[in-house]
């Protein structure tokens, strides 16, 4: 089965507030957006992999504008434009794999990926996603990418993932980027379970 089929059938078969990683509210990455000291009418903003997350909502909610959201799967992105109704309109969606889709060059001033690095067991994915958030984050733009920690889930959705601590994190950023800070959140799933994630806050060199 193929990365997007797997993610198309986990949307058409799972309530969205049953699957791990549901939030009721984005806290952690909005507390980080609202870090880059970025102006909300002006920054430019990807989440990548977003599925049917609350973060445009919240994004919305104080009041950005400039949002691109990102995912493989459309039934996920076809949910957060429902749950939206009309201010649905203001978003960008695209629907496409972060690892090949095509993105503008310096397009963006914030890149936010919560929980989709971490299923790139493949070396070559990882190198590809690496390049993409270079070409499309713009030259002095902020990173933000959380993954399962070191204490974290060694699985996901019947996929094997990849586990960071922020060093090894960065390792695979490497020197272009400079790591601000790294946060850790212990995230309560829908079936009372706890999973171990870590924040890291990227600059991307100029």
């Amino acid at each position: 089965m193929s990365k997007a089929a797997h993610w198309e059938n986990v949307y058409r078969t799972k309530s969205t507030d049953r699957v791990s990683w549901f939030q009721t509210q984005a806290d952690m990455s909005l507390a980080i957006i609202r870090q880059t000291g970025l102006a909300p009418d002006g920054a430019r903003i990807i989440d990548v992999g977003a599925g049917a997350s609350v973060l445009v909502d919240n994004l919305l909610d104080a009041g950005y504008r400039h949002l691109t959201v990102l995912d493989i799967a459309e039934p996920a992105l076809q949910v957060s434009k429902t749950r939206l109704g009309e201010r649905a309109g203001l978003v960008d969606w695209r629907v496409g794999d972060v690892t090949a889709v095509d993105l503008p060059q310096a397009g963006f001033d914030i890149w936010h990926d919560r929980a989709v690095f971490h299923f790139l067991t493949d070396a070559g994915d990882r190198r590809r996603y690496v390049a993409q958030v270079w070409n499309a984050v713009r030259p002095g733009g902020f990173v933000i990418v959380a993954t399962f920690g070191p204490n974290g889930p060694l699985q996901c959705s019947n996929l094997d993932v990849c586990r960071y601590a922020p060093e090894t994190l960065h390792g695979e950023f490497g020197a272009g980027y400079e790591l601000i800070s790294h946060r850790t959140e212990l995230h309560a799933t829908p079936a009372g379970k706890e999973q171990e994630f870590v924040y890291c806050f990227f600059r991307r060199a100029a």
